[in-house]
């Protein structure tokens, strides 16, 4: 009970800390911090074994900050720092910095300095998803498809750069709010998709992930020159997909398809809120990929019944967002499409476009995309052979289970 209860806390709090705990301390000391914050969560799982505190969040606030005080009195080249942060006057000040709108401020001065232009645009990304949502390294690699000891390359050189250039916990200046914006929303919106569809091997669906996404977006949202058309279409795409979470699988955990869904699961509250924010996306001239994301998942939902679904509607809207921003994956989802469209031939030309290894982690697609072709087709062994090589590529132990249900199936028809 106590580890679920610290691993909540963690994913929820790890951003918040690391970022009120930055604004006091300065960037320069962003790996002493996060070494306080880990530290402080150890510390939580072994203490609260024998009893849990009555707040555990002020627990943990207070532990971190003495942690990160006694990490820099270690630094002998830091001992003036230190004593000076020692003063009470000193703590009440980090004190009031756990307000909530401090908080919200905090955090949305780490995610801006996560997508300053003097890092790579690969390591704002790993350093935002470590930062911000408190990812481990292995699940930035899975999120981004990359080899964990790349991520952790990419973390130790963003760190690096953010003290060599004594990079400022602010926010940008006007002129660079755009280009920052986008790095900013793309963080986001990789870190819903985790918790949508998650490459962790026994979860499927992780519900804190997206909600924090949710959050982020909603924290962006409150500063109205963060506001933008594509900020609008981001939060109205993750409102629309969240609503579908609870029917993403059954009482037993197990994957249930698009096909099978019940829609009266489908959360309304939600669904409301996407509409609202979409409504106010189209006020803006500029049309971003988020925008047509959203607009398929809007068709998505608007359908009574999967056979009730505009495929010619959504199809269109895949195809200008492959003109919009070229990407494999939407490749892949257009190919899906005509197959609900049975224009078979053309399915077979854009499967053959591209390797099932484009996909990186999630190659088990192109396998399970190829399996359903030659089904429709009526060809089972060769589909059997292709979901075989599905299976033999995914991870997920829950979407390993549903193929290879999906395999006797197709077994039992021969």
């Amino acid at each position: 009970m106590e580890s679920k209860i610290v691993d909540h806390l963690f994913r929820h709090h790890y951003g918040k800390m690391v970022a009120i705990l930055t604004r006091y301390f300065g960037l320069a000391y962003i790996e002493t911090i996060e070494d306080a914050v880990q530290d402080t969560f150890i510390k939580a799982t072994l203490q609260w074994r024998k009893q849990l505190p009555v707040n555990p969040e002020a627990w943990l606030n207070k532990v971190a900050k003495n942690r990160t005080i006694d990490l820099l009195r270690s630094i002998k080249s830091q001992k003036v720092r230190s004593e000076k942060l020692l003063k009470d006057n000193s703590s009440e000040e980090l004190n009031d910095l756990f307000l909530d709108h401090e908080i919200e401020d905090s955090q949305l001065r780490m995610i801006f300095v996560a997508c300053h232009p003097s890092l790579k645009p690969q390591e704002q990304i790993a350093f935002a998803l470590k930062t911000i949502s408190g990812f481990s390294t292995r699940e930035i690699a899975a999120a981004l498809l990359t080899k964990e000891d790349t991520i952790a390359k990419r973390l130790r050189r963003a760190k690096q750069t953010i003290i060599k250039n004594q990079l400022q916990f602010d926010f940008p200046p006007p002129n660079e709010v755009e280009d920052r914006l986008a790095r900013v929303m793309h963080v986001v919106y990789l870190t819903f998709n985790e918790g949508f569809h998650s490459t962790n091997k026994d979860k499927l669906i992780r519900e804190d992930l997206c909600g924090e996404a949710i959050r982020l977006c909603k924290l962006l949202l409150k500063k109205e020159k963060f506001r933008s058309g594509s900020l609008y279409a981001l939060f109205a795409l993750l409102c629309f997909h969240a609503s579908r979470l609870e029917s993403k699988t059954d009482i037993n955990g197990e994957i249930v398809d698009m096909l099978k869904q019940d829609r009266s699961q489908w959360f309304f509250p939600l669904i409301q809120m996407g509409n609202s924010a979409m409504n106010k996306a189209m006020e803006f001239d500029k049309v971003s990929i988020y925008h047509y994301e959203a607009a398929i998942a809007a068709e998505h939902i608007k359908a009574k019944t999967f056979k009730n679904t505009n495929w010619n509607k959504i199809l269109l809207y895949y195809k200008k967002l492959q003109d919009l921003q070229p990407n494999t994956f939407t490749l892949l989802n257009i190919a899906i499409v005509e197959l609900q469209l049975n224009n078979f031939e053309v399915v077979r030309q854009i499967l053959d476009s591209f390797e099932a290894s484009d996909l990186e982690q999630r190659a088990y697609l192109y396998y399970g995309c190829y399996s359903e072709y030659y089904e429709r087709r009526g060809d089972l062994v060769l589909a059997i052979s292709f979901l075989d090589q599905a299976i033999l590529n995914t991870t997920n132990a829950l979407e390993k289970r549903y193929l290879e249900k999906k395999k006797v199936i197709l077994q039992n028809r021969i």
